[in-house]
C-alpha cells in the first residue's frame, strides 16, 4: 500500500463475514477501534441497534448533521466517523466509516474491509453524495469523551436520534409510534430535512396528502435530498398520477443517477401509462444494468422484448 496520509486513523480489519442484522460493519469497525467486542443480538436489524450495542458497551454516541470542516477536525483528535452515504444498486443507502483526507489530492479516505486497502473518494464528490442523505454523521467515542463532543456543535443531535429510533418503530410494525417520535423531533429541530423527509414516508404509507407537504418541506430545507424527492415519485405513482410520478422521478435520478436501481423501474411504469415506450424500454434496461442481481431480471427481460 502507498504512504498513508498524514491526517489517516489506522482502523482495524473487519471482515465482511462478522456483519449481523443489528451489528453493522461500520458500527463494529469503530466499536473495535476502541477497543469494544461487541455481539450482536438477535432481534437487532437496524442501524439504531448497533448504536446502542455500542452504547451499552460504555461507549457514547451522536447522530448529527456534520459538514467536510466538522469531519477533518474529528480525524485529527483521532475519532473516525461514520457518514450516512448513497447506496447502490437496490440499497438505498449505506453506512461508511471516514479515517482520514488527504490535503494534497483533496480526497476523503474511507474504510475498505480488505488488507492494506482504503477508499479515496474526491472531496466534491463525497460532500455531494453526503448531502443526498443531509450529511448524517456518527460519532462514536469512549464515554469518558463524551463531554468534549457535546459541548461542541452536533447539530440535530436530538432530532436525528429520534428519526433513527422512529425508522426502527416503523420497520416493526409501529408506524403510529414512528409518527410521534417525528413529530417531536419536528417540534425540537423544524429546520431537519430528514424528519420531514421520514414524516413524508409515513403518510405515504398511509395513502395521506400530507405525505406531499412533508416532501416538499425537506426539498425546500434540502434541494440535494434524494429520498424525499423519490418518496414524491412513489406517491404520485400510487395515486395514478403518472406525469407528476415521471418528473419527481426524474428530478432523483438528477440528483444521483447511480444511486437505486429500482427507481428507474418505477419510472418506467409511469412512463408505459404516458405512452413514452422508448422511454419506458430505457428505463427498464438501466434497471436491469443497474440491478443485475434482480429477482425479476426475467420477468423484466422479457417485458422489454415486448415493447
Amino acid at each position: 500500500m502507498e504512504s498513508q496520509p498524514e491526517h489517516f486513523i489506522a482502523l482495524p480489519l473487519v471482515g465482511k463475514e462478522e456483519e449481523r442484522p443489528g451489528l453493522p460493519l461500520a458500527i463494529n469497525v469503530v466499536a473495535k477501534y476502541w477497543g469494544a467486542d461487541l455481539v450482536a443480538q438477535p432481534k437487532g436489524a437496524v442501524l439504531i441497534d448497533g448504536i446502542e450495542l455500542a452504547e451499552k458497551s460504555g461507549l457514547a454516541a451522536f447522530i448529527y448533521k456534520g459538514s467536510l470542516k466538522d469531519l477533518k477536525k474529528r480525524i485529527d483528535q483521532g475519532i473516525p466517523v461514520i457518514a450516512i452515504m448513497p447506496g447502490i444498486q437496490d440499497v438505498a443507502q449505506h453506512a461508511t466509516v471516514v479515517s482520514g483526507y488527504s490535503v494534497e489530492e483533496r480526497r476523503i479516505m474511507t474504510y475498505v474491509p480488505e488488507p492494506d486497502t482504503v477508499g479515496a473518494i474526491p472531496e466534491p464528490k463525497f460532500e455531494s453524495d453526503w448531502k443526498q442523505d443531509d450529511s448524517t454523521a456518527i460519532v462514536i467515542v469512549p464515554a469518558d469523551m463524551k463531554d468534549m463532543i457535546k459541548k461542541e456543535e452536533t447539530k440535530f443531535a436530538q432530532s436525528n436520534r429520534l428519526c433513527f429510533e422512529a425508522e426502527r418503530m416503523r420497520q416493526q410494525g409501529s408506524p403510529g409510534r414512528a409518527e410521534e417520535m417525528l413529530r417531536q423531533a419536528a417540534e425540537k429541530d423544524p429546520e431537519n430535512a430528514q424528519v420531514w423527509s421520514q414524516l413524508g414516508g409515513i403518510y405515504n404509507d398511509k395513502g395521506s396528502e400530507e405525505a406531499v407537504t412533508c416532501y416538499e418541506r425537506a426539498i425546500k430545507l434540502n434541494p440535494k435530498y434524494y429520498l424525499a424527492y423519490r418518496g414524491l415519485g412513489n406517491y404520485y405513482l400510487k395515486k395514478h398520477d403518472y406525469s407528476l410520478a415521471e418528473a419527481y422521478y426524474s428530478k432523483a435520478i438528477g440528483v444521483n443517477p447511480a444511486r437505486y436501481g429500482p427507481i428507474y423501474k418505477n419510472r418506467a411504469i409511469a412512463r408505459l401509462e404516458l405512452g413514452n415506450s422508448a422511454g419506458a424500454k430505457e428505463d427498464l434496461r438501466e434497471y436491469i444494468k443497474q440491478t443485475p442481481n434482480a429477482r425479476d431480471r426475467q420477468q423484466i427481460e422479457t417485458e422489454i422484448a415486448k415493447i
